[in-house]
């Protein structure tokens, strides 16, 4: 077995703990045997692919592909993958572009099998995505040990690209109620209750915005294109989850001061 991710600590101690080493432990990940035996692979031959169905064929290649865009348990769905990969994204009526989890739309974009060269021939493609592959590997790791931080890890990234895209307010907040980890981010930082998804949408949208002006002073997305803001965010997801799973073990007074101190 390679390098396990130490996370000694639940909530924000732990969090603080896995921010000061996760340089130094990450490295120590990619270093294992069995990261190294599937990055090292695609490495060499991924310029040998010039269509999806080259890839497709390929299941050492296509582990990676879709490891770093979190779509590994399609690694089974050959033909759905090839599908997705030979639409494109060019098309506004492709399948990736509507679809509503927006991971099989970067998946297509960054391969680029509906352009005329893939991007598989481009110099800086093969770095990006093993640094991708090995950051989402590493988050897995990090969520067998505490599924609360692989949700903090990647919550810079996909909240991040929902905020930077060229959507209305009204789409963001879609996207992010679309996104399973982050809806769970925000339910829980929040303190919404998972049943909320069973309202109609529009109501949910509405519930959303309102907590997140009563709780953050703003009801929208972009508000969170502020580093602070989403330190905020990550911040009381961490408190209200530790408390939630009882790990804190503090009376009722002191989790009031902590959610004070964490708002």
């Amino acid at each position: 077995m390679g390098f396990q991710p130490i996370i000694p600590f639940g909530g924000m101690a732990g969090w603080t703990f896995l921010q000061r080493t996760q340089a130094v432990q990450q490295r120590a990940f990619e270093a294992a045997p069995e990261i190294k035996r599937d990055t090292d692979y695609f490495a060499k031959n991924i310029a040998n692919v010039g269509t999806a169905a080259d890839l497709v064929s390929d299941y050492r290649l296509l582990k990676v592909a879709l490891g770093a865009f979190g779509l590994d348990d399609d690694l089974p769905n050959k033909a759905f993958i090839q599908k997705v990969l030979e639409e494109g994204s060019l098309d506004p009526d492709s399948f990736a572009n509507r679809m509503v989890d927006k991971r099989y739309l970067a998946l297509t974009e960054a391969f680029g099998f509906d352009l005329g060269t893939p991007s598989t021939q481009l110099s800086d493609f093969t770095d990006e995505i093993l640094s991708n592959y090995n950051t989402r590997r590493f988050e897995i790791a990090v969520g067998a040990q505490d599924a609360d931080m692989r949700l903090a890890l990647a919550l810079e990234r996909d909240l991040g690209g929902i905020v930077d895209k060229d959507s209305t307010a009204n789409g963001k907040w879609f996207s992010v109620m679309g996104n399973e980890p982050l809806r769970r981010v925000f339910e829980t930082a929040l303190g919404l209750p998972a049943t909320l998804a069973t309202l109609d949408i529009d109501k949910q949208l509405e519930v959303f915005r309102d907590r997140a002006k009563m709780v953050f002073g703003n009801g929208e997305v972009d508000h969170f294109s502020d580093p602070k803001a989403r330190a905020e965010l990550n911040r009381l997801f961490l408190v209200r989850s530790q408390i939630a799973a009882g790990s804190a073990g503090i009376s009722p007074g002191a989790i009031a001061l902590t959610l004070l101190g964490a708002i």
